[in-house]
């Protein structure tokens, strides 16, 4: 545990802590004993979980109401973070527009865009820089088992996990000479808001949690869970792109 707060605290980022897994990272981050700022819209949510995890680790808890899909929202988070030494970010806030791209409101989709792809890339811009300053630290990208296939009635949301997966892979080895390491968890379905009406098993946020904190420093991709990693691996070894939007689209039909 001091290992992983020397090289990644005094301060973790959490976007997206309201709920679901960014709150489980938050839970177990402050257990590693890192001071932790929240972030999210939901201020009344983050307020009770700065109180529990403060009172819980002894450890100081900040959060900001921001709304990653604003076009002012890094002023907040710069204005928020002021005087700081952020040694992670993790880049979890999403959100899921489902149905065919053409039918949900224009607005419902660039604002997936914007909160999905556009806020992670500007916040790993942005700390990537102060991570270099001080020669360590990590930022993780919260993406999905969908990152590898297209998915036809939710093609866009697996378009903007698919960037978060490539852009982690890539800062990774271009920030390794620097001690930094980045990673994309790709977690399957997990007990979460946003999948409550799925009937599907699903894993637990705590579970996808510790192997993407287990695994930080050792691998850029990682997969939530045996069943997806092998689900993974079997269907980009033998269908083509082609082949699996034809098998994902008569998946979605059923």
């Amino acid at each position: 545990m001091t290992e992983f707060k020397d090289t990644y605290g005094p301060w973790a980022i959490v976007t997206g802590a309201s709920s679901g897994i960014g709150v489980e990272f938050a839970r177990q981050l402050a257990a590693k004993g890192l001071n932790l700022i929240l972030i999210a819209r939901r201020k009344d949510r983050l307020d009770a979980l700065a109180e529990e995890l403060s009172g819980k680790h002894q450890i100081t808890v900040k959060t900001l109401e921001v709304d990653l899909g604003a076009s002012d929202f890094l002023e907040k988070v710069r204005e928020g973070t002021d005087g700081l030494e952020v040694g992670l970010l993790v880049n979890n806030a999403g959100v899921a527009v489902n149905g065919p791209l053409h039918k949900p409101d224009l607005e419902k989709q660039l604002q997936m865009l914007h909160v999905n792809c556009t806020a992670p890339m500007v916040l790993a811009h942005e700390f990537a820089n102060q991570m270099i300053a001080r020669q360590k630290g990590g930022i993780i990208f919260t993406a999905s088992v969908s990152s590898f296939f297209p998915v036809p009635y939710v093609g866009h949301y697996a378009a903007t996990k698919a960037y978060g997966l490539f852009l982690a892979a890539s800062l990774n080895y271009e920030l390794r000479k620097d001690n930094i390491h980045v990673q994309a968890i790709c977690p399957g379905y997990t007990e979460s808001e946003m999948t409550e009406k799925v009937r599907a098993k699903k894993m637990s946020a705590q579970a996808v949690v510790k192997e993407s904190l287990d695994k930080l420093g050792r691998k850029s991709v990682v997969i939530a869970g045996l069943k997806n990693k092998l689900m993974v691996w079997f269907m980009t070894k033998f269908f083509s792109t082609e082949a699996l939007a034809r098998i994902g689209g008569r998946m979605m039909e059923k």
